[in-house]
């Protein structure tokens, strides 16, 4: 009988505890879905709530998976995941997006760019000061690097990028869906004139 020692049941132990863990998250994220607050989640299941926007993950590429992260920035990004609110010609929301694509901070960004937007940013922030970052349930509004680091410090997002190198960052989208230009209404056509009465008869006969 081979006597086990004490340092290697405690590496066991670790051990099954890392793999309980791996278990417990998705193995294949094959669907990217956005709430109506504009937070991004991944799952390998279809949702079927029909107020989210589902979006099918593309796998080869590499672009938006979720199993594409390192395991220690996808458990972060998938508890805190990180929104930014921009908007054109906005300098301080282009500081504010290379400073966590520098830390390699998977990023949703959401455009602010009419009324409708200005009104849903203030509905889920609670401010409509551009830019605003959503860091899970935190909201931060304004840029500076100091602030913003803390935030994505507390998160427990890694001091430097761990993103892979073929990782692509997703498109940036509205954040309201545009509304259709109304459909012009076709001219109708003028009535034909009306006949000419009839002139009245003068009793005469011919």
């Amino acid at each position: 009988m081979i006597a086990v020692s004490p340092r290697v049941s405690r590496l066991a132990a670790v051990a099954a505890l890392f793999a309980s863990a791996l278990a417990a998250l998705p193995a294949h994220a094959l669907y990217k879905v956005v709430g109506p607050d504009g937070k991004v989640t991944y799952t390998d299941r279809p949702p079927t709530t029909r107020e989210n926007k589902v979006e099918t993950v593309n796998t080869s590429t590499g672009s938006v998976t979720a199993e594409s992260l390192p395991f220690d920035l996808r458990v972060v990004a998938q508890k805190y995941p990180v929104t930014l609110y921009t908007t054109p010609n906005c300098p301080p929301c282009d500081g504010a997006r290379q400073y966590l694509r520098q830390r390699g901070v998977p990023v949703s960004e959401r455009i602010v760019s009419s009324p409708e937007d200005n009104a849903a940013l203030k509905r889920i922030t609670g401010s409509s000061e551009l830019p605003t970052i959503t860091i899970g349930s935190q909201v931060v509004t304004g840029y500076a690097s100091s602030t913003l680091a803390s935030y994505v410090d507390a998160a427990g997002y890694p001091k430097e990028s761990r993103l892979p190198s073929n990782y692509t960052e997703p498109a940036a989208t509205p954040l309201t869906e545009p509304k259709a230009a109304p459909v012009p209404q076709q001219a109708r056509p003028a009535p034909p004139p009306e006949a000419p009465p009839a002139p009245a008869s003068s009793g005469f006969k011919f």
